[in-house]
């Protein structure tokens, strides 16, 4: 019987026996030599084949990375392609805790914040000569920031599990986030602390001052540490990290401590955080402790995780993402974003509680059995009336906000091209009427889309079943 590895992702040789080569076995070396075979028998290598799709997906990721803002020139995209790097880090490393460990954090944000303290005042130190770091290792700085106050703190948080280590988590977010005020010589007061991230000798002509330099530096940071932590996921501890998550009994029944791998999984997620913080100093050359430690910034990326798909590796990369344009974008387009923030969140967790992932990987497995084409049309009309009523209801919130905080302005307000007086009828009672019958289409087609996609489940199952039996 051969022995073969569950994951085919690295090419390399693996003993087999002789007797397991049949007519469709991969290609074999010469035998090891006699005293490294079993006794009577013969063996070979059998070699691994490579994983040529994860290859292509890294590729992909590396050259969106490289091309991204010669595609979006404006200081404002690479701005937001710059947060979007660093976002990327922290939201991974908190899906180390929530998706890997099965551990609801509200307090990610103080390694993060810790990490971007210590990575700014190592700028200053280094500025000033007192410290010989280059700029290129601040966020090494910031990570082993992060680790060092993850292992400091992680100790006792991570001695409960469940909502008792949520509660901890929250408490001592806010007991950081108090400290902020009580140590102005550390954080910097109100105001934070700022620097200059031009200094020392230009690396290889690279100054870092041009914000397409910095860029290019998170890029890479981002690359590596995601790289860094998609492979944390095939090792041991992260293997075992997935079976606290899931059966903590059975671990520790088999005699593992529970604990230990909770705090080692959270320690490594500190690091990683870290890394995120220091980009995000270098990126403005200034942290605050209101943006920085607060427990809003924790829900944040407890939030945004979540949107993007916390039980998918590529999940928080799409949070991340989401996150610099809802907080870059959304909340200069309105004053509700918020709102929306949560309304869309609620609807995901009562509809889509796999996040954005899930919905693409169950259009992928249509797309597999090529069944993706019958739904297309029901896509799109969902689609249409989902958002004739988003349009209805958003109407109405923009007036609502309008006249509570901007009524001294007038009574009328721009939206989407349209003049809406917050004052008349028409306007309250037109938005009304789009809202409900973009709801009342929107529930006539969404039971016809139950329907069908449940007789292509049916037929996709009945699909697999005919070829195991087969």
């Amino acid at each position: 019987m051969s022995i073969q590895a569950s994951s085919p992702a690295v090419n390399e040789v693996v003993p087999v026996a002789d007797t397991a080569r049949g007519p469709k076995s991969a290609p074999v070396q010469a035998p090891v030599p006699a005293a490294a075979a079993a006794p009577g028998k013969g063996a070979v290598y059998r070699f691994r084949p490579l994983n040529i799709g994860r290859m292509v997906v890294w590729t992909v990721f590396a050259l969106l990375l490289i091309v991204a803002p010669h595609v979006f020139t404006s200081s404002l995209a690479l701005t937001m392609l710059s947060q979007m790097g660093y976002a990327i880090i922290i939201c991974l490393s908190y899906n180390i805790l929530l998706g890997q460990g099965g551990m609801l954090s509200f307090g990610h944000a103080v390694y993060t914040g810790l990490g971007s303290f210590i990575a700014i005042h190592a700028m200053n130190l280094a500025s000033g000569g007192s410290l010989p770091v280059p700029l290129v290792l601040i966020p090494v700085v910031g990570g082993l920031a992060g680790m060092f106050f993850a292992a400091l703190l992680g100790w006792v948080t991570t001695k409960k599990s469940g909502t008792t280590f949520a509660m901890i988590t929250l408490g001592v977010g806010e007991l950081v986030a108090a400290m902020a005020l009580m140590f102005p010589g550390f954080f910097g007061g109100e105001g934070g602390i700022t620097t200059d991230r031009v200094y020392g000798q230009p690396l290889l002509g690279i100054t870092f001052g041009p914000a397409i330099e910095v860029y290019y530096l998170i890029a890479v940071y981002c690359f590596i540490c995601t790289a860094a932590m998609f492979a944390f996921t095939g090792t041991p501890l992260g293997r075992m990290l997935n079976a606290v998550r899931d059966n903590p009994e059975r671990v520790a029944f088999v005699g593992f401590n529970t604990q230990r791998v909770r705090y080692m999984g959270f320690v490594i997620a500190g690091f990683f955080a870290g890394v995120g913080g220091g980009l995000a100093a270098i990126n403005f050359e200034i942290v605050t402790a209101a943006d920085s430690v607060s427990v809003l910034r924790s829900g944040s990326y407890l939030l945004f995780t979540f949107l993007g798909g916390a039980t998918f590796f590529f999940g928080p990369i799409i949070g991340a993402v989401l996150m610099v344009l809802a907080m870059v974008l959304l909340s200069e387009l309105t004053k509700a974003w918020m709102l929306y923030l949560g309304l869309i969140f609620l609807f995901m967790v009562m509809y889509a509680p796999g996040g954005i992932a899930s919905l693409i990987m169950m259009n992928l497995r249509l797309a597999k059995y090529g069944k993706l084409g019958r739904i297309v049309a029901a896509y799109l009309a969902l689609g249409g009336t989902a958002l004739a009523a988003l349009l209805g209801a958003a109407a109405m919130i923009e007036m609502i906000y309008h006249l509570q905080l901007n009524a001294a302005l007038g009574d009328t307000l721009r939206f989407l091209g349209m003049t809406l007086d917050v004052r008349s009828a028409s306007s309250w009672l037109g938005a009304g009427a789009v809202l409900l019958t973009g709801l009342a289409l929107f529930e006539l087609v969404r039971r016809q889309f139950v329907q069908d996609w449940g007789q292509i489940q049916e037929e996709i199952e009945h699909r697999i079943q005919r070829g195991e039996g087969a």
